[in-house]
């Protein structure tokens, strides 16, 4: 082993045997520095659960046209005429001969939170059967899907775990009209479970919306028969629209919100951090203050100013570690999993699961890291150049 390195070894197993001298010091550090990374990875897996639901549920397979320069479902309304060119389309899947074609209406209901009944968006989505049958992983896990021409709504389990009144069997009043809840269904988790569906024509009529719809999905025999459909629309001026697959529509959807949270996360997170850097600083100052004259017995038996310097900056690191894990650990036992929803881009409620990945949690071990490292930087500075004459004189 380098000499080098077994100095830096020795100089750091004597600042470790010096913690407990100073109990409450150190583990102030530690829960401090702890507190910080649990909320920066509490904000990280909110915007991480946030992005995968949205995303989840996207599939390169199946396009969304909308109306031109749409941003979303709801700006957006296509005509009769359009969905029936839309079905003439080249590129499109067939299934007994139809094309899997589902015209789409997105409209928004009133609902209540379990939590606190405070009263929320809710996104109610008339559609037809091929509708269905373009979502992948669609699950009935309770009672039966909804009638044509009825007042029925299927649930998403998000939707009924985060909003009261929608148990299969309830009566829903939306506006002038009564709803039935027949069926419940599961969709992976995804963007999907937030939403009541039902059957298109009795949304178009009870919402007064004619022939109209907002959407209209396909799906494509391939996914490079994207561009012969585009070059179809972009031919026929009677079609104002923009067409996207769906994975790359919800992507965008994501981005919002989901930016949203991190800027509210990370100026919070390294603002604590500025509080956690001053009690590293002085941890290990009071560190390298006790023990001044056993590092400059060290240097005057031989040891270099390289060994004192990096040998102290070990010890902020290990507590900064130690800082992280714990924040780490309580981020898991606190947020990993938890269920909430927030205001989506079509401004309706988005149910979705923290999720506090590895890769998150490596971020949270990093930062705390570097919050070590810039708290130990000057006290292994001073370390490192605490005089030789200091082994000799009396305290």
């Amino acid at each position: 082993m380098p000499v080098l390195l077994k100095q830096i070894l020795s100089v750091s197993w004597i600042g470790l045997r010096s913690i407990p001298q100073r109990p409450w010091l150190s583990l102030a550090t530690i829960f401090t520095i702890a507190t910080v990374v649990t909320v920066l990875l509490a904000f990280l897996a909110m915007s991480e659960g946030f992005r995968q639901t949205l995303t989840g549920g996207g599939s390169e397979s199946v396009v969304l046209v909308m109306r031109g320069n749409a941003e979303a479902e709801l700006n957006s309304v296509l005509i009769r005429d359009q969905v029936a060119l839309l079905n003439s389309a080249p590129g499109i899947a067939k299934k007994d001969g139809a094309p899997l074609v589902s015209p789409e209406l997105y409209v928004v209901v009133d609902g209540k939170k379990r939590s606190n009944e405070a009263k929320v968006n809710l996104p109610l989505r008339g559609m037809n059967s091929e509708g269905i049958a373009l979502r992948e992983n669609v699950t009935l896990t309770q009672g039966r899907m909804f009638a044509p021409g009825r007042n029925e709504l299927v649930v998403g389990e998000s939707l009924l775990r985060e909003f009261q009144g929608f148990d299969l069997g309830n009566i829903v009043r939306f506006g002038a009209s009564d709803w039935k809840v027949v069926g419940i269904f599961s969709a992976a988790g995804s963007v999907f479970e937030s939403e009541l569906w039902s059957d298109l024509a009795g949304v178009q009529s009870q919402f007064n919306r004619g022939s109209t719809v907002q959407s209209v999905r396909m799906r494509l025999t391939e996914p490079s028969a994207i561009e012969d459909l585009r070059a179809y629309i972009a031919n026929d001026p009677r079609l104002n629209v923009d067409v996207v697959t769906e994975k790359a529509y919800f992507a965008k959807q994501a981005e919002g919100t989901s930016d949203i949270i991190l800027m509210l996360g990370w100026p919070l997170a390294i603002a604590m951090a500025l509080g956690a850097l001053a009690g590293a600083l002085n941890t290990i100052y009071t560190s390298v203050a006790t023990r001044s004259r056993e590092i400059a017995t060290l240097r005057a038996i031989g040891f270099s100013s390289t060994s004192a310097f990096f040998g102290t900056l070990t010890e902020s690191l290990l507590l900064s570690l130690l800082g992280g894990l714990l924040g780490s650990i309580l981020a898991l036992l606190f947020f990993d999993g938890i269920s909430t929803s927030t205001l989506g881009s079509s401004f309706t409620q988005v149910v979705f699961r923290f999720d506090l990945s590895a890769r998150l949690l490596l971020n949270g071990a990093v930062f705390a890291l570097v919050i070590g490292f810039l708290g130990g930087l000057t006290p292994a500075f001073r370390a490192a150049r605490i005089p030789v004459a200091s082994a000799f004189s009396d305290r």
